[in-house]
Formats: C-alpha cells, sequence, structure tokens
C-alpha cells in the first residue's frame, strides 16, 4: 500500500531527529520546512506540498505533548547517580568459551572487579576491567573474536520508579546520539543503566547526563 504524503512527512521528521527537535521546540519555519522535504522528496505537486505542511505542524502538536512528558522523566534522572569506571574491556568470545568465561568471572568476584558476561544468539560478551583482560584473553585466545579496549562504565543508577515510567531508556540514549556519542554496549539492570563509551568521551556524557 503506497504511504501518503502525511505519512512520508512524518518518517522524513523522525529520520532526521535536528528537525524534530527543532519542531519539539518550536524554532521552525513550516514554510520552508515543507519547501525543504518537498525538494529531498521529489515532491512537485502543491496539493502534495501544502499537505507537508499541514502534517509538520499536526507533527509538531504531538512533539508538544512529548516534550511535557519529557519533563516528567528529567524530573526522575535529577534523583539519579552517575558513577564511572575507566580502564575497561570488551571482549566478544565464541559460544565454546564458556568455561573460560566463568572461571573469570569467579576471579572477578574474588577481585571486587567489574565484570559482566552476555550471553548473545552467537558469542558471548565480556564486559571487565583491564587488569583482568591479560589472563582472561590469554586462556580464551583460540576463542576471542573482537577486543575493544580504551573504554569508560557509565552506571547511571535511577530510583525504583523507572520501571513505572516508559521512555527513560530511549530518552538518555537519544542524548548520547545528539552529542555525537557512541554507546558500544548499553545494558540495563532494574535501578542501574549501564552505558560503555569510549573513554576520550566521558567529560562531554558526564555533561549531558546531568540534570
Amino acid at each position: 500500500m503506497e504511504k501518503s504524503t502525511a505519512e512520508i512527512t512524518v518518517e522524513y521528521i523522525k529520520d532526521h531527529p535536528h528537525i524534530k527537535s527543532c519542531l519539539k521546540l518550536g524554532l521552525i519555519n513550516y514554510s520552508s520546512l515543507a519547501r525543504m522535504i518537498a525538494k529531498d522528496l521529489n515532491i512537485e505537486k502543491k496539493t502534495s506540498k501544502d499537505a507537508i505542511l499541514i502534517a509538520a505542524r499536526r507533527c509538531q502538536m504531538q512533539l508538544k505533548k512529548e516534550k511535557s512528558y519529557e519533563s516528567h522523566i528529567q524530573a526522575l534522572l535529577t534523583q539519579s547517580e552517575i558513577q564511572v569506571k575507566n580502564r575497561i574491556v570488551v571482549l566478544i568470545c565464541a559460544k565454546n568459551a564458556l568455561d573460560i568465561l566463568l572461571e573469570g568471572q569467579m576471579q572477578a568476584k574474588k577481585e571486587q572487579a567489574t565484570f559482566y558476561l552476555l550471553e548473545g544468539s552467537e558469542n558471548y560478551i565480556v564486559i571487565t576491567q583491564e587488569t583482568l583482560m591479560t589472563k582472561l584473553e590469554k586462556a580464551a585466545k583460540n576463542s576471542l573474536v573482537k577486543k575493544q579496549e580504551g573504554l569508560a562504565l557509565i552506571t547511571y543508577k535511577t530510583p525504583k520508579d523507572i520501571e513505572m515510567m516508559p521512555g527513560v531508556i530511549a530518552y538518555l540514549a537519544s542524548l548520547f546520539s545528539e552529542n555525537g556519542v557512541n554507546i558500544v554496549e548499553l545494558l540495563s539492570c532494574w535501578t542501574d543503566t549501564l552505558f560503555i563509551i569510549d573513554a576520550k568521551d566521558t567529560t562531554k556524557v558526564m555533561g549531558f547526563l546531568q540534570f
């Protein structure tokens, strides 16, 4: 089924976060936006251009509701705490490395070191500290698929109300995207949301995660 001009317009706005942000804040000229969208989508008919303009205005009304909802998310996040750990490494290993990884996990507990073991469909992912990397890498060398060093672990500790408020993780992830910070890994454990990032981005992240 062919999509309507209104549907195409909404998709376009969603695919361009900077436009979406400006609409949400009311900082955009609708006529200019409609002309730009029409040009990018090769739309020539005046009726279609008018439909784009109307769709953009309706989209802005919906985004204003989202902005209001974001204030509730931000209120929750003002009660949050941030913890940072540097010298983090991510290892991706084949499935046959499970026993070795479990031994590494036990060693990490003894040393009270950071260690997260995640299972994917084809691989295991280990998030740990560089102090454990050498032994673990050596033991699992035949199963090691990829290694990433020079990372930082940002632990965002929120109140337990997070489980009742949809959109918190999406909102936090959008801040990383809008500020040009890549999330290497993301995991959540009830009130803890963990972001693995390049260590060089730590200062920037600490800035935009303060509420």
